[in-house]
């Protein structure tokens, strides 16, 4: 097959950007043509080069809506299209999402969309909320297949009269790591807590952040974006500095993982994180906002703690009752270990995703 992905952010390199490229190499080793369409050239296209993968960017493409701007999208898309001549489009984010399917439509090319959190979820501000709720419900029959990374994703997307049959539900997965990359939940000097996201309006910060002055822990924060220096400024305000580091965008999650003892995503929304399922394929506990699919992986009570979005006194009382106990670490990062071999592998997730793009195709071209 000659798959074409779209997606639209380069500038960062979150779970879409993750999930795609994994994809596409596997793709490649099995003898499949594969080719990423990004918007603005940035940090992704150069890892996508590094990992043997072909990308072209689109300068028009940008996260916000804007008519004038996603018509000559479209058009960019189209080009490539005719270019590339795919057999299948598959589509992830929300703006791309819609882009692609657009172009399906107008080409006859089978589309996939991966809704990786609906853009309509609980967490996200108004109006946006609304729009992305009626665009998705417009454009849902324009695709061939919708993937859903959490069930609670596929249960609001029938709740909101997208799609019925296109709609199924496939985890995340990723590819495991050697046994010395595990992660260390026994005690240190002091107790280390890690959350590895984006400085976005999508993840809460200022929760974590505000919880972390009565925590005797110490915090690193794995990430970059807009929101990282107001985080800092505030840090500093509460005169913990010392005991917080902000170690920027890396590429060594792994072996940071394997340092620590507790992992936290403290979020607005999510659709269902890399980085909880990174932090349970190292062995280690999870305290989570209770948001998107996390309480589908994330077990209150056995393989972390769920707490309610925005509620930094629970989170400051679970951060301190796993700081205490390093036998229930250990007991939580072993239970989410086990969680991820059975359900959260690469190889189930890359197996699931190649059936439906399989299916897909077999579907549109049986109807012509």
């Amino acid at each position: 097959m000659n798959i074409l992905f779209i997606v639209t952010r380069a500038d960062t390199i979150g779970g879409v950007q993750v999930h795609i490229q994994d994809l596409a190499i596997a793709l490649q080793q099995n003898n499949h043509k594969v080719l990423v369409l990004t918007g603005q050239q940035g940090r992704y296209n150069e890892e996508l080069t590094r990992a043997g993968i072909e990308s072209v960017a689109c300068k028009y493409i940008k996260k916000q809506i804007n008519p004038f701007l996603d018509g000559k999208s479209l058009r960019y898309i189209l080009y490539i299209l005719d270019l590339f001549k795919p057999d299948l489009i598959t589509a992830h984010s929300s703006k791309t999402g819609l882009l692609g399917r657009i172009a399906s439509q107008i080409t006859k090319i089978p589309c996939v969309f991966t809704a990786h959190g609906w853009s309509f979820t609980a967490g996200i501000p108004e109006p946006n909320r609304t729009i992305y709720r009626w665009l998705e419900k417009a454009t849902a029959p324009l695709a061939d297949k919708i993937i859903c990374v959490s069930q609670y994703d596929r249960t609001i997307g029938l709740a909101a009269g997208i799609g019925s049959q296109q709609l199924l539900t496939i985890y995340n997965g990723m590819k495991d790591i050697a046994p010395s990359l595990r992660a260390n939940t026994v005690p240190s000097e002091p107790i280390k807590i890690v959350m590895v996201a984006r400085f976005d309006r999508q993840k809460d910060h200022l929760t974590l952040i505000n919880a972390f002055q009565t925590i005797d822990a110490e915090l690193i924060l794995v990430g970059d974006g807009s929101s990282m220096e107001t985080i800092r400024q505030r840090v500093e305000q509460l005169g913990i500095d010392g005991k917080v580091k902000f170690l920027g965008f890396r590429q060594d999650v792994a072996q940071i993982l394997a340092q620590v003892q507790i992992f936290t995503l403290i979020s607005h929304w999510e659709g269902l994180p890399y980085t909880i399922i990174e932090a349970m394929r190292a062995g280690l506990p999870v305290v989570a906002s209770d948001v998107g699919g996390v309480k589908e992986i994330v077990i209150d009570g056995e393989t972390g703690y769920i707490i309610p979005r925005g509620d930094g006194e629970t989170l400051r009382q679970k951060l301190n009752y796993l700081i205490d106990r390093e036998g229930v670490r250990s007991n939580m990062g072993a239970l989410g270990r086990q969680k991820y071999e059975s359900q959260l592998t690469f190889k189930q997730m890359y197996d699931q995703t190649l059936t439906a793009y399989q299916e897909a195709i077999k579907a549109r071209n049986s109807a012509r």
